[in-house]
């Protein structure tokens, strides 16, 4: 039988090998192991190098195969990837694949050229539309994101409260947001499977909206979205100017919120901020917990990056790993989006992930400023607003003014120049790299607390715009 299952495994190669290129085949299939196929469960198991291979097999060839195997073993077949997670100690975890042989859910629909009305699967078990790759789990913790993660944490494991209702999430692109309240709502669905959670953003809902309204049924639109136990919206920024959908989404807030129905809302903007947004929604997002995700700091950015390179089972240096994280300008996304780019070339050149690889894919994920400051820039401005010499920050001099104009230094030296840690401290005075790593954690914890500190740094700041 095993023999059998070879022969039936080596036909889906030759299949696929007709229906793409042969880099992409190369790339994403030749790596893939037949481990089993269980006749009794019509359950398929092949082992995958790392968990981005099956990502991306399942972002972007999930069609192929369900026709392929469907074609080979027939209709009903699951595929189940076996994971590599850890290389050095052969370690592995089996994971269930979300879609071969499922059917089109509302989500996959909506992505096409017309949108249903959201009373066609109201009578269905409701799809909540989640990501399951964004999870508590891997959802790393740091001063950026500590009280948003733990009353978010908090929330997902007592829904039925009032307390935080609605719950508004706002933050700059690529901090976490739609990772964190993803999360939420996975971990409500794991602990209450019973509840109604969905997740949608602004932008389908009032698509959505939309064609209700042109169908006529505008009603069925606001009686599916009244079911609704854990609504959770993500960029609602997209609803300024928008005054029906704004009209129509008041009457849902009202609805759930008297009914002690849980909401969760994100932005890129707080409330005060949304400028176009009527008032009488803006004091309802404000009546619950406002909660800021700031830029993860260089530290928090370096354990998210050593958390993927876990989970893809990569080996990265560590030099590489800082230079990433003191380049991808505090974004969750372009470190993720870094890593997996990494990841692709090594794959496909089958090369070794070194700074010269980091430096080049770098350029073409991240916006790197043409002509950055120097760190004797940043000492000038620093030491002109502190009205303190550049000899004594290099010095080893301990008093409070130029400690602090030294921190500040490395503080913006990191934030602006790129340079790895080691860099920046051997030319601040010599320092090692841990020297500056404290500096810009002193620096960080102060302007959380500090708001004329703050309007500080922001004057040093404005002085490098004026530079040019």
């Amino acid at each position: 039988m095993n023999a059998n299952a070879n022969e039936l495994w080596k036909q889906c190669l030759l299949i696929i090998k007709e229906n793409v290129t042969e880099q992409q085949f190369n790339t994403w299939f030749n790596p893939i192991v037949f481990e089993a196929y269980d006749t009794a469960s019509s359950t398929l198991l092949v082992r995958v190098p790392s968990s981005f291979v099956y990502e991306y097999l399942e972002e972007n060839y999930v069609d192929l195969l369900r026709k392929v195997f469907t074609r080979v073993y027939g209709k009903g077949v699951q595929l189940q990837y076996r994971v590599v997670t850890d290389k050095a100690h052969n370690l592995t975890q089996d994971i269930q694949s979300d879609s071969v042989e499922k059917l089109p859910t509302q989500g996959a629909t909506n992505r096409g050229n017309q949108e249903p009305s959201p009373m066609d699967v109201a009578a269905q078990e409701l799809d909540p539309q989640l990501d399951p790759h964004k999870s508590f789990n891997n959802y790393i913790e740091g001063d950026s994101n500590k009280l948003p993660r733990s009353i978010g944490l908090s929330i997902a494991e007592h829904p039925n409260t009032s307390q935080f209702n609605p719950m508004f999430i706002y933050g700059p692109s690529g901090c976490g947001k739609t990772h964190l309240i993803n999360a939420i709502g996975l971990h409500i669905k794991r602990l209450y499977p019973q509840k109604r959670v969905l997740y949608i953003s602004a932008r389908l809902f009032e698509v959505q909206y939309g064609y209700a309204t042109l169908n006529n049924k505008r009603n069925d639109f606001i009686s599916f979205y009244q079911t609704i136990d854990v609504l959770i919206i993500d960029d609602i920024q997209e609803w300024i100017g928008s005054e029906k959908t704004q009209d129509t989404f008041f009457h849902i807030f009202n609805h759930l919120f008297r009914n002690g129905k849980r909401i969760i809302l994100a932005s890129d903007r707080p409330p005060v901020d949304l400028k176009g947004m009527h008032d009488r929604l803006l004091t309802r997002f404000a009546c619950g917990l406002i909660a800021e995700l700031e830029k993860p700091n260089l530290q928090l950015c370096v354990d998210i990056l050593n958390n993927k390179i876990k989970r893809d089972g990569l080996s990265i240096p560590n030099d590489v790993v800082q230079y990433i994280a003191q380049t991808a300008n505090g974004s969750v996304r372009n470190l993720q989006g870094v890593i997996d780019s990494l990841m692709a070339y090594s794959i496909v050149y089958n090369s070794d992930i070194d700074m010269r690889l980091a430096e080049r894919v770098i350029k073409r994920a991240v916006k790197v400023d043409d002509e950055p400051l120097t760190v004797d820039e940043i000492l000038e401005k620093v030491c002109e607003h502190f009205n303190v010499t550049t000899a004594a920050v290099n010095s080893r001099s301990r008093k409070r003014d130029i400690v602090v104009a030294r921190q500040v230094s490395m503080y913006l030296a990191q934030k602006f120049t790129k340079m790895p840690a080691s860099r920046i401290g051997k030319l601040v005075g010599g320092r090692d790299h841990s020297t500056v790593l404290h500096s810009c954690s002193q620096v960080e914890k102060r302007l959380q607390v500090d708001k004329g500190f703050t309007a500080e740094i922001s004057t040093i700041e404005n002085s490098f715009k004026l530079k040019s």
